[in-house]
């Protein structure tokens, strides 16, 4: 019978696995061994001890037939010590007992065994269980393989999706850029003051619930459109070398409104909404408010300024100030320090202010990595 039923399975493994045979009777281990050697390549071992030096060799067995009742240590010891170690916690692993009671057959499920099989052994019962636990451990393998390059896939989309994305926004803050080609590396800079500013805050009480790393990585992606809206501007006004009169000025602020509107549009005409273009509108759209209501488009004041057009104000002004443009050399690091500072709560949040001032170098260092060439 026994013969018979090995042919049988023999027809249907299409790979040779390995078993761990676990008994302390030697008996036991060659009637076993005898039984399922033609059929896999068989290790054995007398003791617990034993047992756990060969599962955590280099090639890890593909099954393991468990004696539970062993001295010094038994079955169930042997069993949470192989559960304990990343290295053999995926490996299944069969009791054998000669305790036949539905008591000790639960507890051993419960315990994490794959299987439950008692003394004396039936040899097809034997064959039937270690072939349904091999085509299952196979089944398992193989969707891990699949999950694994399921998720190399996945993450490789995510990343191009990514880059797609950013490759977009600066694509079209450039757009904006291009009408005003003195502005050079304002979208580094900007973005990374924006960055700088955020990090400085998380800490602070009334950010720290906000200001995650995604919402930080989101806000930092979202400044590059914060002019967006100047593509919208008339030549003759938005490269004026001098002063613009009070008429030309109303058309200069309206690029608040046209960089949040295009925004807006753009998410219309999406299926579904993207954080990010929630940021870059707020942050275009309100970027010129001020905390004490004196700003533009719409005098918004204090905590009704959306925090993201808080950051964006303070990184715009500092770079303004600390850059040359056609009517106005630039200033210093320091002076524009305290131009900030001057301008707590009124022009800028005071926290943000406070943030800044106290990591001042920071700012420095990325404006200086980031200079405009000559």
């Amino acid at each position: 019978m026994a013969s018979r039923s090995r042919a049988v399975y023999a027809m249907v493994n299409t790979e040779a696995a390995t078993l761990l045979i676990v008994d302390d009777s030697a008996e036991n281990l060659y009637v076993l061994s005898e039984l399922l050697s033609p059929l896999y390549r068989v290790l054995a071992a007398n003791s617990g001890e034993a047992a756990l030096r060969i599962a955590r060799a280099a090639t890890a067995p593909d099954l393991i037939l468990l004696d539970v009742m062993m001295p010094e240590m038994d079955g169930y010891a042997v069993l949470q010590q192989l559960q304990d170690d990343p290295k053999t916690q995926h490996i299944p692993v069969v009791f054998l007992t000669a305790l036949a009671s539905a008591n000790e057959e639960e507890r051993g499920l419960a315990a994490g065994a794959a299987d439950y099989i008692t003394k004396p052994i039936t040899p097809a019962l034997v064959l039937a269980r270690v072939h349904t636990q091999l085509l299952a451990k196979q089944a398992r393998d193989w969707m891990q393989v699949q999950n694994q390059q399921l998720e190399i896939e996945v993450s490789r989309r995510m990343a191009e999706n990514d880059l797609t994305q950013q490759v977009s926004i600066r694509a079209l803050a450039h757009l904006a850029e291009t009408r005003d080609p003195e502005t050079g590396h304002h979208l580094l800079r900007t973005q990374g003051y924006v960055r700088e500013l955020a990090t400085v805050l998380r800490q602070h009480p009334r950010f720290q619930s906000l200001f995650s790393d995604a919402y930080i990585n989101l806000v930092e992606r979202s400044a590059a459109l914060h002019d967006i809206g100047k593509v919208g501007i008339p030549d003759q006004i938005l490269l004026k070398p001098g002063k613009l009169d009070q008429q030309e000025w109303a058309v200069m602020k309206t690029h608040a409104r046209l960089g949040s509107e295009a925004i807006e549009q753009a998410e219309h005409d999406i299926a579904m909404p993207l954080p990010f273009l929630q940021l870059a509108k707020e942050i275009a759209h309100w970027h010129h408010e001020r905390w004490d209501g004196s700003g533009y488009p719409d005098g918004l004041r204090g905590e009704a300024i959306p925090v993201a057009a808080r950051l964006m104000a303070l990184a715009d002004v500092f770079d303004a100030l600390t850059t040359t443009r056609v009517y106005k050399l630039a200033m210093r690091f320091e002076e524009a320090r305290d131009v900030i500072a001057a301008e707590r709560g009124k022009h800028f949040d005071p926290d943000m202010v406070d943030a800044f001032v106290a990591h001042y170098e920071r700012f420095v260092a990325i404006a200086e990595t980031s200079q405009d060439v000559k």
